[in-house]
């Protein structure tokens, strides 16, 4: 049997062209390394590779974006964050080996990683979109796109854009011949930039959803606490919330009496609409008749302001609920809305009973959340006027804010303004909360609106349907920040068309390229299988 060769140095140069788009993501945010990763991947891979070289490159660069962009993932399961970073890279991997080569490369790789990234935003498990290209690109100037196509016309462009540059245009450069001797040129890299451009012009005068005249003063409490804490880790705390080898509140009573004390901060002079709590800040067996609903109802009335607050509630031995719901000034307890986007193996164990006779530890999931059902949409009530219907305001509840859809789901039953509850305290670093907000960011633009996001240990913060934010809470304080937020009705072109229309006209794309590089559909099934045959092989990268 032959001994495996040495990794060539075009497997480390793809390798490190996927760490600069790591380092383009928050918390980095150097968001121009994804263009220039891009551009090393494909100057790595080259115009006709062979089949295994384009699929282990293709994982490798996907390697090296991914393990450093999806280290959030250690702290809520180390094997899962090792087997799901591995899977999606070889997504990249079959990208790479079925895109086109030659000629028609430069259209066609870009689509095939646009649809790469398109299956991870939803498979397995319902998805994983984190560390995405679209929210490396979330500061950047070519942002507005969303507006139109959500992430995935960001993920397509921001490839199609570097791939363009890297590969052949109708007038080669001289340093291109040098690193590929006879490199010629083709035009599908100018035609590419020229519909990126026309995209880019579309998206600044698409609309964007207009003020209606009114706001509401919104207040955002973030209690505090460490970082890196689950909520069984909060043995006991002081009256006052802070931690304590001993106390009168243990468990989650510590995090509800933080969030608490923040509010009491707040003057009933402040002349609040709504005050925000995060996801899940409360966790009782049924919220209705609690005392924390007694405490909660105390502050409404007392600033004369609804309550938007976090809730789990026991559902029997096996199953948990978590919402958010409104609580009047009167003290009433009106609406909700159930998180419909669970996390897996966060919230739920998928395949729990096959998992369990593996030995995997499903423990540390003992019970999962039942997803909710309804549009995530919740109504503040304005008065007892006749017709006087409230505000509704569309809620995305924390994981939730990775998915455009569901952003898209609240704004198009009515939502005027957009709040985020989450909690990202059970994680170490900032890696996850920072993607939250660049996520938030994002969602503000798809849907022209602004976003209120509400957290209890950071990072909390307003945005506005331009992506501007406003306000950011550091990591572990206590703070409130206020605001008067417009609210906004209007339908971008993304609320209106969702993402299968662009995933479909990037499919369509792909299968231009692929036929006119003269594949066919027999040869492109020969060539995965051989490919994969290829790439098992004891042979190098």
């Amino acid at each position: 049997m032959s001994r495996p060769r040495r990794p060539t140095k075009k497997a480390f140069v793809a390798l490190g062209a996927g760490v600069l788009v790591a380092l383009s993501l928050p918390p980095w945010g150097l968001w121009p390394l994804a263009f220039v990763g891009i551009i090393v991947f494909e100057t790595a891979l080259g115009e006709d590779p062979s089949r295994g070289t384009r699929f282990r490159y293709g994982w490798l660069f996907a390697a090296g974006w991914l393990f450093p962009g999806m280290v959030w993932m250690w702290f809520l399961t180390a094997p899962g964050y090792l087997l799901a970073t591995a899977l999606f890279a070889t997504f990249h991997g079959l990208a790479a080996l079925v895109a086109p080569t030659g000629r028609w490369r430069v259209i066609g790789r870009a689509a095939a990683h646009t649809l790469a990234e398109a299956l991870r935003f939803c498979f397995p498990f319902g998805g994983v979109p984190l560390a995405s290209l679209a929210i490396s690109q979330s500061a950047g100037p070519l942002v507005g796109v969303v507006r139109i196509g959500g992430a995935v016309l960001l993920t397509w462009i921001t490839f199609q854009i570097g791939i363009a540059i890297a590969a052949p245009s109708p007038f080669v450069p001289q340093y291109a011949r040098r690193l590929r001797s006879g490199a010629e040129g083709a035009h599908h890299g100018v035609v590419a930039l020229v519909v990126v451009i026309a995209i880019v012009v579309i998206a600044a005068i698409a609309p964007s959803g207009t003020d209606t005249g009114r706001s509401l003063r919104v207040a955002v409490v973030q209690g505090g606490g460490p970082q890196g804490t689950h909520a069984v880790d909060v043995t006991y705390c002081a009256a006052d919330g802070t931690p304590a080898a001993s106390g009168p509140l243990s468990g989650s009573a510590c995090v509800t009496q933080r969030q608490l004390e923040a509010t009491r901060t707040l003057q009933p002079s402040d002349d609040l609409d709504v005050v925000v709590w995060p996801e899940n800040v409360i966790d009782v067996a049924d919220f209705a008749g609690s005392l924390e609903l007694t405490e909660v109802a105390a502050e409404a009335k007392r600033l004369h302001a609804s309550f938007l607050v976090g809730v789990t509630e026991d559902k029997g031995e096996n199953n948990f609920t978590n919402a958010q719901v409104v609580v009047t000034p009167d003290g009433d307890y009106t609406d909700r809305y159930d998180k419909v986007r669970r996390v897996p193996f966060g919230e739920y164990v998928p395949l729990r009973g096959l998992l369990q006779a593996l030995g995997a530890p499903t423990n540390l999931v003992p019970r999962n959340a039942i997803a909710g059902t309804a549009p995530a949409i919740l109504t503040i009530p304005e008065g007892a006027a006749p017709g006087d219907t409230g505000t509704k305001v569309a809620v995305v509840i924390s994981w939730e804010v990775f998915f455009g859809g569901r952003a898209r789901d609240g704004v198009s039953h009515g939502g005027e303004l957009l709040i985020n509850p989450t909690n990202g305290s059970s994680y170490t670093w900032t890696v996850l909360q920072t993607q939250q907000v660049a996520s938030s960011r994002l969602r503000a633009i798809e849907t022209g609106r602004w976003v209120a996001q509400a957290a209890p240990t950071g990072f909390s913060a307003f945005v506005s349907p331009d992506g501007d934010v406003y306000e950011r809470t550091s990591v572990s304080e206590q703070a409130v920040i206020t605001r008067a937020l417009p609210l906004r009705t209007g339908n971008t072109w993304y609320v209106e068309i969702g993402d299968k229309p662009w995933v479909a006209v990037v499919l369509v794309v792909f299968l231009v390229a692929v036929l006119g590089s003269g594949w066919r559909p027999r040869r492109l099934l020969r060539s995965v299988r051989s490919g994969a045959g290829e790439v098992t092989a004891p042979t190098s990268p």
